[in-house]
């Protein structure tokens, strides 16, 4: 009997969640799509540009709107089935509380992995894709919002690049190289930088070098410089995707590369937190649609449940936002930071349960 029902309650719940998430991804994609008009006709910008960058940055809105849509996929689903009376005549059969949950539990597992596939192995890579297909296509570059371009602190050098291609390479790249007492050794400047795979390094080209010895300044022009470094094009992506769409291995990389460069890394950390915690959010929203099936029909219909569904999911993304803040600005725990917005859900999703089970 307990298989039968999970079948169907599971049958009920997936289709519901996958009609809404359909429906969000379409309602999406358009929006995304008129955002990109204004830059349609711009620097060989075409309409089927626009069209499948619209399209390759489809998996990071299944990772971001899967989480709603289970929300309201399970309370309509539930909802739907308390208003024909099935959740009662389960309820009067012996099927206990406890039970449901463990039932909403399984069915979640799928969900569950699905977020995490798609957040670690499909969104990521699909994100950086569109990213340089949209730079490729208007013809642009890719620097950081100072004048000077992108800087970063790697062991005893400085290294400042002009510019970032979107295959990766950089262009007017200099190297600033300090000895053990913390002054300057060297400057090179080089005009193209490649990142050799085979190698793992990356290599300088039409360098001019300045060493600064201890009673005069030598200038050489050697063919190419070798920079060994732990940043790789991936880890340097975080100039292309924000930190919350990477993945969790680039993440990881980055954040031990700050470390050891004494650099602040609070809004990587709480990035990658909730990289690990996002999967089981949809746990968190199963459990919090239970409460509104078990609730009497004077408390609202389909249609007013699935509204407050809309509504609590909206207050999730505003306080999983809300808390990252938060967390950089007072240096909480990352982890804090993180899981508080899924624990104060959880709460909520017990204490509703619990008036519901006490009228």
């Amino acid at each position: 009997m307990s298989g039968i029902l999970l079948r169907y309650l599971a049958r009920e719940i997936y289709g519901s969640t996958l009609m809404v998430l359909l429906a969000f991804l379409g309602l999406f994609a358009f929006f995304d799509f008129v955002n990109e008009l204004d830059d349609i006709g711009k620097d060989g910008y075409q309409v089927y540009h626009a069209l499948m960058y619209v399209v390759m940055i489809m998996p990071r809105r299944v990772y971001e709107l899967l989480l709603v849509a289970v929300l309201i996929g399970t309370l309509y689903a539930l909802t739907s089935l308390a208003r024909h009376s099935e959740i009662t005549v389960m309820r009067a059969s012996g099927l206990s509380t406890r039970a449901m949950l463990g039932m909403l539990a399984l069915i979640g597992l799928l969900p569950v992995a699905l977020t995490y596939v798609v957040g670690e192995y499909i969104a990521p890579p699909a994100e950086n894709a569109a990213q340089q297909w949209r730079l490729t296509a208007t013809n642009s570059t890719v620097s950081q919002q100072l004048r000077s371009g992108l800087w970063v602190k790697d062991g005893p050098r400085v290294i400042n690049v002009r510019t970032v291609l979107p295959d990766r390479s950089m262009e007017k790249v200099r190297v600033y190289t300090f000895d053990d007492d913390g002054a300057l050794a060297s400057i090179a400047e080089a005009k193209r930088g490649q990142y050799n795979e085979d190698d793992g390094h990356w290599q300088l080209t039409d360098v001019v070098r300045t060493d600064f010895l201890s009673d005069r300044t030598a200038v050489s022009t050697p063919p190419e410089l070798i920079w060994e470094s732990a940043l790789t094009p991936e880890v340097l992506s975080v100039l292309m995707v924000q930190p919350e769409r990477m993945s969790v291995v680039n993440l990881w990389t980055y954040i031990d590369h700050l470390r050891e460069n004494q650099q602040s890394s609070e809004r990587y950390e709480i990035a990658l937190w909730k990289k690990l915690t996002n999967p089981f959010a949809p746990l968190v929203m199963m459990a919090l649609a239970l409460p509104f099936a078990f609730a009497h029909q004077r408390s609202g219909g389909v249609s007013v449940k699935v509204f407050l569904g809309v509504m609590l999911g909206v207050a999730y993304y505003l306080l999983n936002g809300l808390f990252s803040s938060l967390g950089m600005l007072n240096a909480w725990s990352p982890a804090i930071a993180a899981v508080t917005p899924s624990l104060l859900f959880l709460v909520a999703a017990m204490a509703m349960l619990y008036t519901v089970e006490r009228r």
